[in-house]
């Protein structure tokens, strides 16, 4: 096993922000369309993180029916004041044309495994919030401002205004402290107080190769602010050869012991002899150590400004093994496990109605941004082999069900059994290859397996590009049906890197067009990686 400490959190987990509450270390990492919403890891060493909490679990805190790919809860703030958490997110409800509609919310709890706070809402003029505790007790908010007009840049700056404790609201009137660097699509703003400076760390760049984290800081909370004179701390922007790419996104912690690191995202793309570049993995959480230079601004302790590998300082061994067997012998799903958008599962699936067996009811259509009974999990590994035994009895083309590798709408591939009056019931194979058009395509449609078991394993074998899809008929002897190009199931493939941001999920699922819910039944899910 590799003992490579970056990433820190392998797989779909961007946006991190990070705190640190005594020698306890969290982050909470963005979600987008996935429930429930973001995810919180705890660690003692900065190297090892544990899933501890997924605080946006009730219809309440967020409902994404219906939301778009891509949609959802963007960049979530975690910090800690007084004996509570506050964790700040935004709910975005369009992604394409120049609108963006992105109501903020604030919620708080005394642990991070309670329940949290009814959300109080704070405001809707640009994503990425986050919460600053000054030392004089006052609260600040920072968030990019969208700008939809024609002829202007839509990334209007930064905007800073105070928040009421007391009154649970914004207060005074807001202001625009940082308009960026030249590099542009200034975002993702956090703000911190070292040695009377405030520094306002940002996101520029986009979120794909291009992007970067910059510095900039101030006396005075409302500025002016004064651009870091090495503009970005970390890129790879000018170093496409090293292994972490898209590096940006950061927020900042000090060690108790006074050294300071920035968790950053970033991505490790599988490279092509053409030069394209595919990211299955989605953007990582990845982590860098910083020193406090003389000049009072913060650079890489590497001296370099891509990211290393192994950061300076970090001694802790990875222990990382996120294969798993689940026979569903528990009445809970398991926290590896997400599903899409709507905050009640219990019409999709049931772990009780068939102990032993995870039962999901078929709904709409896959892809669809309502009713999608599909579990799945997140890929961690560039190689891995997911599998799983489905019995299921359909009756119409309408009805189908299986194992899915899947990013979103556009771009997935999937295993699935269902029935014609032609072949009776089969096994088929369904893609979508990011083209925007929502056409699925039937790669092996004229060569349907009939079957004559209704229950059947399924396994997808993958290695960085390739993808197999296999099944066994008694769970000992596998057949490959196909071999597809996996690399479409990736954030460049389709519209590209810049608007899709989620990461391959592999799962089951389970679809019934008919509106009958016909059930599907696993008996167990494993996903092992593939040295």
């Amino acid at each position: 096993m590799s003992q490579q400490i970056n990433p820190i959190l392998p797989g779909f987990h961007p946006d991190p922000s990070i705190v640190r509450v005594g020698n306890d270390y969290y982050i909470a990492v963005s979600t987008f369309e996935w429930y429930p919403g973001v995810q919180i890891y705890h660690s003692l060493d900065l190297v090892n993180w544990t899933l501890v909490s997924r605080p946006l679990n009730r219809a309440a805190l967020l409902d994404m029916t219906g939301c778009p790919d891509s949609c959802g809860v963007w960049a979530p703030c975690l910090s800690y004041d007084d004996g509570l958490f506050y964790l700040i997110y935004t709910d975005v409800k369009r992604f394409d044309g120049n609108f963006k509609d992105c109501p903020n919310y604030l919620t708080t709890c005394a642990t991070i495994e309670g329940e949290w706070s009814a959300p109080v809402y704070l405001n809707s003029s640009g994503f990425d919030p986050s919460l600053f505790h000054d030392d004089d007790g006052s609260k600040w908010i920072v968030n990019m401002v969208w700008d939809h007009r024609p002829n202007k840049h839509p990334f209007a700056g930064i905007l800073l205004q105070q928040y009421c404790d007391k009154q649970q609201k914004l207060i005074g009137t807001a202001v625009n402290i940082f308009e960026g660097s030249q590099h542009g699509l200034t975002e993702g703003p956090h703000l911190y107080k070292i040695n009377q400076y405030y520094y306002l760390l940002t996101a520029e760049g986009g979120t794909s190769y291009e992007h970067a984290c910059t510095f900039a800081r101030s006396k005075n909370i409302t500025g002016p602010y004064e651009l870091d004179p090495n503009v970005h701390v970390l890129t790879s922007k000018d170093h496409l050869d090293q292994p972490l790419q898209r590096t940006g996104h950061g927020g900042l912690v000090q060690t108790p012991e006074g050294r300071w690191y920035l968790t950053h995202l970033m991505s490790r793309p599988i490279r092509f002899e053409d030069g394209r570049k595919r990211s299955p993995l989605g953007r990582e959480t990845g982590i860098q150590a910083l020193t406090l230079a003389d000049d009072g601004w913060f650079k890489l302790a590497s001296g370099q400004v891509y990211g290393e590998v192994n950061p300076i300082g970090l001694t802790a061994i990875p222990v990382r093994d996120y294969s798993h067997y689940d026979d569903f012998s528990s009445p809970r799903l398991p926290d590896h496990y997400q599903w899409l958008r709507i905050p009640n599962p219990n019409g999709l699936y049931s772990l009780t109605d068939k102990p032993g067996v995870l039962t999901l009811y078929g709904k709409q259509s896959v892809g669809s941004t309502f009713e999608q009974a599909l579990i799945a999990r997140r890929q961690q590994h560039l190689s891995f082999v997911a599998q799983t035994e489905l019995t299921f009895n359909p009756s119409s083309f309408q009805q189908q069900a299986g194992l899915i590798c899947y990013y979103n709408a556009h771009k997935f591939h999937y295993l699935y059994v269902s029935f014609d009056d032609e072949k009776g019931m089969h096994l088929d194979v369904m893609s979508c290859l990011g083209d925007q058009t929502l056409t699925a395509s039937f790669p092996i449609y004229d060569q349907r397996v009939a079957l004559q078991s209704n229950t059947i394993s399924l396994k997808a074998d993958v290695e960085f590009e390739r993808l197999i899809f296999s099944y066994s008929i008694d769970g000992a002897e596998w057949l490959v049906l196909c071999e597809l190009d996996y690399s479409i199931i990736s954030d460049e493939a389709g519209k590209g890197e810049g608007a899709n941001f989620t990461g391959a999920f592999v799962g089951m699922c389970c679809q019934d067009l008919t509106g009958a819910n016909n059930p599907a039944e696993f008996s167990y899910f494993s996903y092992k990686e593939r040295h």
